[in-house]
């Protein structure tokens, strides 16, 4: 690998490589924070070196071979320290020479399913998982989760290290759940992803209306995840409904970041990659097993997606995804995209008998006023649609979005 800057090397090769190092040390040590430090350890060696020694031929596997030595360091120190503890009597239990060879040599695979179970674990609260998944399998620094959470990055480093504390004192196994207790696991799992993913493709604070990196983080983890648990529909169907959303984002903003809405997107501009590799997860999805809640929701983006023009949408095929989800995933949000659908379908008046029962379910929401001040707008009731899109504008905290909706008001302002 040649290029003129190592220190640039060093960082990409790290956000390639640290999931598995840290995955595999984690396999020997069985703790994830010293696994951390270890592969760390190795991360500074690297800046240390490579920048006046040059770039090895293997970097990735300079990297692996370091860690491994500070693991051997490490324990060979324990070592010594046992014996001389035993030296002066103390009965220590004797534990087996860890094989640090398979540890670090294997090539990706469980070792990385089980430090995704772990950064996932249910006893962790959503936000420490969160972070921690993106820490130790995307690469992201504590600056870069502090900034795609919009919380300071003394806040990202305390939620990572009490997730990591909650791991060692209720003392997690590294391990893939048993068969009994995976659907628990795998659920809390496929949540985390899809939240990054979302904060990413709908950002609910700041100044942009869209977050690429974050999307791609949590893309690269659900094609992972479905490379190593092939069987399982619905992190397929997760797969599916990532590649199928970030199919839209090249059409997704304007020139300026402004927001372009789904149906007046250029689908020129869909991604046709993701969109074949949206629908042929979609496909494993339905064959792995019954659908699940992201395999219904990657059915309705797959609609979307084979529509070439908004007219041609089959929004009474996406209104039965929706009641299906419904049932299968009770919730006032499903509901409301279920009533846009249905006002697409049969017409805006049949969405908004739909929409108003979810008004205090939904009060704090900013797409509930959004999505009533469309049906209104459509029903040639532009006063009550400029009111409900200004509140809408009142409830978000991202700009972008705000803006959107003040010119959504403003522009129903012009037909009264």
């Amino acid at each position: 690998m040649t290029t003129t800057d190592p220190v640039r090397v060093v960082e990409t090769v790290w956000r390639m490589e640290s999931a598995r190092i840290i995955a595999g040390l984690t396999r020997i040590v069985h703790d994830v924070g010293l696994a951390e430090e270890l592969a760390q350890d190795a991360l500074l060696a690297a800046l240390r070196r490579w920048p006046v020694d040059g770039v090895p031929e293997n970097p990735g596997g300079w990297l692996a071979l370091t860690a491994k030595n500070r693991a051997i360091d490490l324990f060979r120190r324990e070592t010594v320290y046992r014996r001389k503890l035993a030296e002066v009597g103390r009965d220590l239990e004797r534990q087996p020479e860890p094989d640090l060879d398979a540890g670090l040599d294997d090539p990706v695979g469980d070792d990385l399913l089980r430090l995704i179970f772990i950064s996932c674990h249910p006893v962790l609260k959503p936000e420490g998982r969160a972070a921690l998944t993106l820490k130790l399998l995307g690469g992201l620094t504590t600056e870069e989760i502090g900034r795609a959470f919009l919380i300071g990055e003394p806040t990202a480093a305390q939620r990572i290290v009490r997730a990591k504390r909650t791991l060692a004192d209720k003392n997690i196994p590294y391990e893939v759940p048993s068969a009994a207790d995976l659907p628990v696991r795998l659920r809390s799992v496929l949540g985390v992803i899809y939240l990054i993913f979302n904060e990413g493709y709908s950002a609910t604070a700041g100044d942009d209306w869209i977050r690429p990196d974050l999307c791609r983080e949590a893309l690269r983890l659900g094609r992972l995840l479905a490379e190593l648990m092939p069987g399982e529909p619905e992190v397929h169907g997760l797969a599916a409904l990532m590649e199928l959303h970030s199919s839209r984002a090249p059409a997704r903003t304007g020139p300026d970041g402004t927001p372009i809405l789904l149906l007046d997107q250029d689908r020129r501009r869909w991604d046709r990659l993701l969109i074949r590799r949206g629908l042929a997860a979609l496909e494993r999805s339905v064959a792995a097993g019954p659908p699940g809640p992201y395999t219904l929701q990657a059915a309705v983006a797959a609609c979307h997606a084979q529509a070439h023009d908004p007219a041609d949408t089959d929004w009474p095929r996406i209104a039965g995804f929706y009641a299906l989800l419904a049932r299968h995933t009770p919730s006032p949000v499903v509901e409301l995209n279920r009533a846009v659908a249905v006002g697409m379908a049969d017409g805006p008046a049949a969405g908004l008998a739909l929409l108003d029962p979810l008004a205090d379910a939904l009060a704090g929401y900013p797409q509930f006023p959004a999505a009533r001040g469309d049906l209104l707008s459509r029903l040639g009731r532009h006063a009550e649609a400029g009111v409900e899109f200004t509140r809408a504008a009142e409830l978000t905290r991202n700009d972008r979005e705000r803006t959107l909706f003040h010119a959504r008001a403003a522009e129903n302002a012009l037909e009264t």
